[in-house]
Order: C-alpha cells, then sequence, then structure tokens
C-alpha cells in the first residue's frame, strides 16, 4: 500500500517520460484522475483514461511522443501528507517562466495555478510539473 497516491503518481509518470515509454498504468482514484485530467489540458500528458471495473479500476496515462532533443516530464510534489502548503490565489506565480504548471487542490476542485488565479481561489499546492 502506499502511503501518499499523489507522489505515486508523479514518480510513476516522471520514470515513464524518462523511461521513453508511451504510457503508464496507475491504480484509479478521483483525485488521481482530476490531476491527470489537468495535465492533459496542459499537453504534459496525451489521453487519460479509466479502465477495468470494481476493485479492478486502473488509469491509463498515454504520453506524448519524445522528438529528439525533448526532455522528460519533470515535477516535484509540494504539499506532503506530514507537511500541508496552502496558498492564496493572489500569490500564485507562474512556474518555469510559464513553461510549467502548478496543480492547486481549491474549493472548486483540482485546478491548474492559471486557472485557480482566474477563479480567484486558493488551496493546497499539490506538485509541479515542468
Amino acid at each position: 500500500m502506499v502511503n501518499d497516491p499523489i507522489s505515486d503518481l508523479i514518480v510513476r509518470i516522471k520514470n515513464a517520460s524518462s523511461a521513453g515509454n508511451r504510457s503508464v498504468d496507475i491504480p484509479y482514484s478521483i483525485m488521481k484522475h482530476s490531476i491527470a485530467s489537468v495535465l492533459k489540458t496542459r499537453g504534459f500528458v496525451e489521453d487519460v483514461q479509466k479502465k477495468g471495473k470494481k476493485e479492478e479500476k486502473i488509469l491509463e496515462i498515454t504520453l506524448p511522443v519524445r522528438e529528439r532533443g525533448m526532455r522528460p516530464i519533470s515535477a516535484t510534489r509540494i504539499s506532503r501528507p506530514s507537511k500541508r502548503v496552502y496558498i492564496k490565489a493572489a500569490d500564485i506565480k507562474p512556474v518555469r517562466n510559464g513553461r510549467g504548471l502548478i496543480v492547486v487542490s481549491t474549493p472548486k476542485g483540482i485546478l491548474s495555478g492559471d486557472d485557480a488565479r482566474k477563479e480567484n481561489v486558493g488551496g493546497e499546492l499539490l506538485c509541479k510539473v515542468w
């Protein structure tokens, strides 16, 4: 059993991207699906699909094809189970001069940093992806 499922999601995506794999399978949860959907809208992930039934559900994440010279996906977990990090909407800044993405858990759901700033809601910082 994994103690931090969000860190597990991030590490599996990073490892698959570094290894050059086209897809990665992850145990399904609604939170992971929401985070992967945010990554999909920003182009870090090509496709997200829920497969299986009942207890055997998995989340299949298809990664974009890396061309020569493209860097693999990098990400870091910000808020951990032992140390939660919260931020106001006004304090959300761009990641890597706008080339990256920050994922925020807000009262309106899981949003990217830009969307959270537009909606004027803060929340828990989950991860940075670039």
